[in-house]
């Protein structure tokens, strides 16, 4: 991969990737990192691909401009985490612990690295337990379980019947780490998105098309959320 720059008020980065598959040049703006890639084909020209990127510069900043805002968590910063709104507070503890609507961390700087390994052990622990609660309604067992900060999917299960979660699930309304849930253990019982697959997971979440739409209408804004400086 290479990198270029689109001059403007202000630049705007872009990654330039080739690929032998491509047979024209396309044009993504990444709706959680905000990162602008242009493929070209194998015989494309750089300069080809930033003449492309020119006429395309109004849609791009379109599309830079509507995503959420970055929100650095630090100390005094409001968090979803569980379904409920907690600030980050320095305090005399051990180890990072809810009290009240609070997220208190130990004093001494780096709060949010600290409130992300407490989300992430949260995020486990819910994870872990709606796995077992969907698994065991369809009588199957799973493999192991991973969390994982990902950017293009939100939860796997692979051929192995293992699972991988992204731990930013716990940023969002619990039914809607319900509903990922539901949806990657329905795997278990068929590896596919055929209307037999929907009726598993209409079986474990008779309302899991709402929780879905949300996903896809609010789920990037998961990846707002800065832990580290």
């Amino acid at each position: 991969m290479a990198q270029a720059v689109l001059p403007g008020n202000p630049p705007i980065d872009i990654t330039l990737r080739r690929s032998p598959r491509a047979r024209r040049i396309s044009l993504r703006v990444s709706g959680l990192d905000g990162r602008v890639t242009l493929t070209l084909p194998r015989r494309g020209t750089e300069a080809e691909a930033l003449g492309f990127a020119r006429q395309k510069e109004g849609w791009i900043r379109a599309q830079l401009a509507g995503r959420p805002d970055v929100a650095v968590v630090a100390a005094g910063a409001v968090l979803p985490l569980g379904g409920r709104l907690v600030t980050v507070a320095p305090g005399a503890v051990r180890a990072p612990r809810i009290e009240g609507d609070r997220l208190v961390v130990p004093a001494g700087g780096a709060e949010g690295v600290k409130a992300e390994a407490f989300a992430r052990a949260m995020a486990r622990d819910a994870l872990v337990a709606a796995s077992d609660r969907h698994a065991a309604v369809l009588e199957l067992k799973y493999g192991r379980i991973t969390l994982r900060d990902t950017r293009s999917r939100w939860g796997s299960c692979s051929a192995a019947g293992d699972l991988m979660y992204s731990w930013r699930l716990i940023l969002a309304p619990p039914e809607v780490l319900d509903y990922v849930v539901a949806h990657e253990v329905a795997h278990l019982a068929r590896m596919d998105h055929s209307p037999e697959f929907w009726a598993v997971v209409a079986r474990l979440m008779p309302d899991h098309a709402r929780h879905r739409a949300w996903l896809r209408r609010e789920g990037a804004s998961l990846h707002r959320w800065q832990f580290r400086l």
